[in-house]
């Protein structure tokens, strides 16, 4: 692989939020060019050198091969309201023109159901009749508590519940016990965080599968997975710069069908970007296309020294995962 390459050109960005998301004020990314262009590698700090490895596979695809034929030229995408009070909503809203989609997530850390109840009613009188919205749980719930929460959610005409349950068997139960709401069940993290990502459709546990490109090792093997899978997709992001949605938006441009808005609108959540072009939502969706950092953003945004030698080690430390595999697969 190109090591040499990728931390010769490395950028180390911290980027401030505009809105608390999942407990991120500060979103830290590293940045290098390739061949076809600038690329990302973002994994959130908690997780391993075995699942941040995967992501940088996606990333070195991304800026060494070429995309994939493009579709289309522009991507429908949702807008993502995090877990602020039902008073914010509107304003949440309001960073993302002519979504007609909202993506709410519940059951997060410090909230109750009650304020679910609430933030969810604030989108759709936001959003009028006409509009969607689906409800992310990350996988918080316990059964009996996905249960009880879809129960008390459903009257919102949600469009999909999104990660309720953390287990497949959960999940698949839940969708078994709430077949009379009629809302459809998405996976997330039991696709990307799998060591067997197709599990949950084989159980019968899901009716959407969520794709994100860099967990899955960039947009073919997501392309693959997602005509595996037989199922209707949504390419979401994982809070990236507007370099990582651009990847998102390669993939999505990509695909056969796309009967959902994307998850790619999240740029909007962020308080600065690496770009001064950057994907945000215009008329309801983003246009396909890569994007160059500009240099004095990257120089603005520039994450401490400290910070900047700990990617620069991760990538070390993934890289050699990446060749051990390789190794093997060869053997």
């Amino acid at each position: 692989m190109p090591l040499d390459d990728v931390l010769r050109g490395l950028r180390v960005v911290a980027l401030p939020m505009a809105t608390r998301f999942r407990g991120i004020t500060v979103r830290e990314a590293a940045l290098f060019e390739g061949p076809e262009g600038w690329t990302e590698f973002a994994p959130f700090p908690e997780y391993g050198d075995e699942e941040a490895s995967v992501w940088l596979a996606a990333a070195l695809e991304f800026g060494w091969t070429t995309p994939p034929d493009a579709r289309r030229d522009r991507v429908p995408v949702n807008a993502t309201v995090p877990a602020v009070a039902a008073d914010d909503v509107a304003g949440v809203l309001a960073r993302f023109p002519g979504c007609r989609t909202a993506k709410v997530k519940v059951a997060q850390p410090g909230t109750r159901l009650s304020d679910d109840v609430d933030r969810v009613r604030a989108a759709r009188r936001a959003l009028g009749p006409e509009g969607r919205i689906r409800i992310d749980a990350n996988a918080a719930w316990n059964l009996d508590e996905a249960e009880h929460a879809l129960r008390a959610l459903s009257p919102f005409d949600l469009e999909y519940v999104e990660q309720p349950c953390a287990g497949l068997d959960e999940t698949a139960e839940l969708r078994r016990r709430t077949a009379d709401l009629a809302v459809p069940v998405a996976v997330d993290e039991l696709v990307r965080r799998s060591a067997d990502p197709l599990a949950a459709v084989r159980a019968g546990a899901a009716d959407v599968v969520i794709v994100k490109a860099a967990p899955l090792g960039g947009i073919r093997p997501a392309l693959a997975l997602a005509a595996e899978a037989g199922l209707p997709v949504v390419v979401s992001s994982a809070l990236d710069t507007s370099v990582g949605l651009g990847m998102g938006a390669a993939l999505a441009a990509a695909l056969p069908d796309l009967p959902y808005d994307c998850g790619l609108g999240t740029a909007a959540l962020l308080a600065a970007d690496v770009t001064d072009a950057p994907l945000l939502p215009i008329d309801g969706a983003i246009d396909v296309r890569r994007v160059q950092p500009s240099p004095a953003l990257l120089d603005e945004h520039a994450a401490d020294r400290d910070r900047q030698d700990w990617w620069r080690e991760r990538i070390r430390r993934c890289a050699d995962v990446l060749d051990r595999g390789a190794e093997a697969a060869a053997d």
